[in-house]
């Protein structure tokens, strides 16, 4: 069965943008930081933009130089911290800025994309955990006992998706460049990706009735792919396909992260 990423996405922020009408200061301030984007990085920006408007939310994007440094990017954090209700540090940064110095400059209080879940009680879910968790609430997605993988390690995907796999009490395994195992991924019942590798997951790594949550995104020819190849689709029980599966939805949680920030 496939994910329809985007009509979900609809509702979430049809109801987004009603609790927003309701806010005694108005709309919240919306801030987003980006360096150097690449392909991916302009669309999920666009995206972000137009979701944003749709309730109501402006998005001022401050972009940086190539050759930023960190104490510069650090200070830009801090200068939209003070300005906005909710900062978003859109990554990847370039390799000379200190990523974890970068992301802890916007506390929790201001931070919708949940940096600092699993890690402070009160951190929100970061975007793709809750769509995830979305997606599993409507599709009665069980992960207690079951064998979970997930692809990458990185902090938009992998590492959240793991917190929230073992706090569901599935058997995770986490599996990198370094220790992938085409037998063990076979043996997931669920596989979480967010490796950046177009159609790597073939029909033939995957067993019958597996779930995937496709959350790896990457450019190949001027066209947006995912980690799974669309032909695994025919394999599993449910399937988010890329674009239109975990994205939309990433955005919508984003959002209603910001109001509830907005609101605390």
């Amino acid at each position: 069965m496939l994910v329809d990423g985007k009509a979900i996405a609809a509702e979430i922020v049809a109801a987004v943008a009603a609790e927003v009408a309701t806010l005694p200061l108005g709309a919240p301030r919306l801030s987003a930081i980006t360096c150097a984007p690449n392909f991916e990085t302009r669309k999920y920006l666009e995206m972000k933009r137009a979701k944003a408007n749709a309730v109501g939310i402006s998005l001022n994007v401050v972009e940086l130089p190539a050759d930023v440094t960190t104490e510069a990017a650090v200070s830009c954090v801090a200068q939209m911290v003070a300005q906005s209700d909710g900062v978003v540090v859109q990554l990847p940064f370039p390799a000379q800025v200190n990523r974890t110095a970068l992301i802890r400059a916007v506390p929790v209080s201001k931070d919708p994309d949940g940096f600092q879940y699993g890690q402070a009680p009160q951190a929100c879910f970061s975007p793709v955990v809750g769509a995830i968790d979305e997606i599993s609430q409507r599709y009665g997605v069980i992960w207690k006992g079951k064998r979970v993988m997930i692809l990458g390690e990185g902090l938009l995907v992998g590492r959240p998706a793991t917190v929230y796999a073992r706090e569901k009490s599935a058997l995770v395994t986490v599996l990198t460049k370094e220790t992938f195992d085409t037998a063990l991924l076979r043996s997931a019942d669920i596989i979480v990706s967010g490796i950046g590798e177009p159609h790597f997951v073939k029909p033939d790594m995957v067993k019958d009735g597996v779930i995937i949550f496709d959350a790896g995104t990457s450019e190949e020819g001027g066209v947006l792919r995912g980690d799974v190849d669309p032909s695994v689709a025919e394999k599993a029980a449910l399937f988010t396909p890329v674009p239109g599966g975990i994205g939309p939805i990433t955005i919508a949680i984003l959002l209603q992260n910001l109001v509830t920030l907005t609101r605390q």
